[in-house]
């Protein structure tokens, strides 16, 4: 998906464009989701990895937007940076993984219902219910629920880092790639009116 001036591009190429980026990031759920099926990977890598492709997808959906454009931006922004700190810093000395996780959702999470205010019909529900989602896993996390209990069972004896998280980004992924089709869903509208 290439960056291009969002001004000379049609209603129905952007809306094309940001529906696949949401799709590859619902794909990049589903492969967050299968993460516990993986042996002997390094876990902070592969979520760092999905992070930042989710961000950059993200990022570039944003730049496609005729409305919240800079808040869109900047929540793939922080995917983006959040990921990246898994990547350059895999032991994660600097800060604990779990809050790197719960910042990027919570900041996520915030720049969303700021960008919810701003969205119209259909994609303000959906921006908030992405909103929502973020801030709802980060308190879950915050609390002490561990999903990670939830995955061992589901999928038996996985590394650690990977059965705390891999659910997280997947229902986070999936609300986001939802909201990016419903957006690509109101491209088309727009340009068929």
């Amino acid at each position: 998906m290439a960056a291009a001036d969002p001004a000379s591009l049609s209603d129905r190429t952007r809306a094309r464009l940001i529906g696949i980026a949401g799709i590859v990031i619902i794909l990049l759920s589903a492969g967050a989701a299968l993460l516990p099926f993986a042996e002997r990977i390094s876990g902070s890598r592969i979520i760092g990895s999905l992070l930042v492709l989710a961000g950059i997808f993200e990022m570039l959906a944003g730049t496609l937007r005729r409305r919240v454009r800079l808040e869109a931006m900047l929540a793939g922004a922080v995917t983006t940076l959040a990921g990246l700190l898994f990547i350059l810093n895999p032991t994660l000395n600097l800060l604990p993984t779990v809050y790197v996780i719960v910042g990027w959702l919570l900041i996520r999470g915030a720049i969303l219902l700021v960008a919810s205010k701003e969205a119209g019909g259909s994609v303000r529900m959906w921006t908030s219910l992405s909103a929502a989602m973020d801030i709802l896993l980060a308190i879950f996390l915050i609390l002490g629920l561990h999903i990670a209990t939830f995955v061992i069972a589901l999928f038996g004896d996985t590394p650690p880092l990977i059965a705390s998280f891999a659910w997280v980004l997947a229902l986070s992924f999936v609300v986001t790639g939802t909201l990016l089709l419903e957006v690509a869903s109101c491209e088309r509208e727009a340009a068929a009116a």
